[in-house]
């Protein structure tokens, strides 16, 4: 059993099939699992189909677990989860994708871990992902290691960090890249990193939100920002 309290963030865009079942995943993991207290956060990022509808029903069944954050319009990743982590209360917070492609039963193992640590699922394939998509992640990876010094096998998958570690700095990043900035700060502080396997399941509704174009520019301009900002933190920690 956990004795450590949780926060889990649901983030959603046009999930509108899969959200229910994954919040009731993460509902019956923590009700049984956990012994204290814990929540469940949903942020939509402004998603056009019934997704909204079908967390209203959640918050309105289960309305002391349920924290609820509507975007008026599509923000994107790095916005979502700022949300999440911006409105978690407990000591351990997660986020995970509402697409059904992470099973939170992975998080059993970890419901009590060490301070000044936090948790690094990865996935060991990625079959789904378009050529450009893996192009991409190849590039992110590479950077990470030379500019960064963060050897992750998967800093874009699932991680579980400390509240307290997290909210110790300013997040200066808006994109996806905000799980980067959060590991490269950990990192610099001295925070260990627990890297787990993950294992990446099929969506079996709705459609991947991929990489475009314009994610790749925004990722390229908040990259070199990124380097930016871990050069001025560093010297801060000096």
């Amino acid at each position: 059993m956990g004795s450590q309290t949780w926060s889990i963030v649901l983030f959603c865009y046009n999930e509108e099939k899969t959200i229910a079942p994954v919040y009731q995943a993460t509902l019956n993991l923590l009700k049984e699992k956990v012994t204290v207290g814990f929540e469940i956060i949903v942020v939509d990022d402004g998603s056009t189909d019934h997704s909204v509808n079908e967390i209203h029903k959640l918050q309105h069944q289960f309305p002391s677990h349920t924290k609820v954050v509507l975007h008026p319009k599509n923000l994107g990743i790095g916005r979502a989860l700022r949300s999440g982590y911006t409105n978690a209360q407990y000591e351990n917070v997660c986020c995970i994708p509402a697409d059904g492609q992470f099973d939170v039963n992975e998080l059993i193992p970890f419901l009590n871990f060490d301070s000044d640590t936090f948790i690094s699922f990865y996935r060991v394939e990625n079959l789904q992902y378009t050529s450009f998509r893996n192009v991409l992640s190849f590039f992110n990876k590479k950077i990470n290691s030379f500019f960064l010094s963060i050897r992750l096998k998967d800093v874009n998958w699932v991680k579980v960090y400390k509240r307290r570690e997290i909210k110790s700095f300013e997040w200066k990043l808006n994109s996806s890249l905000l799980e980067s900035e959060l590991c490269a700060k950990l990192l610099a502080k001295g925070n260990k990193v627990i890297e787990v396997e993950s294992v990446f399941h099929p969506r079996q509704a709705g459609v991947s939100k991929g990489a475009s174009f314009k994610i790749f520019n925004m990722a390229l301009k908040e990259t070199l920002l990124l380097i930016l900002v871990m050069f001025i933190f560093k010297r801060k920690l000096k």
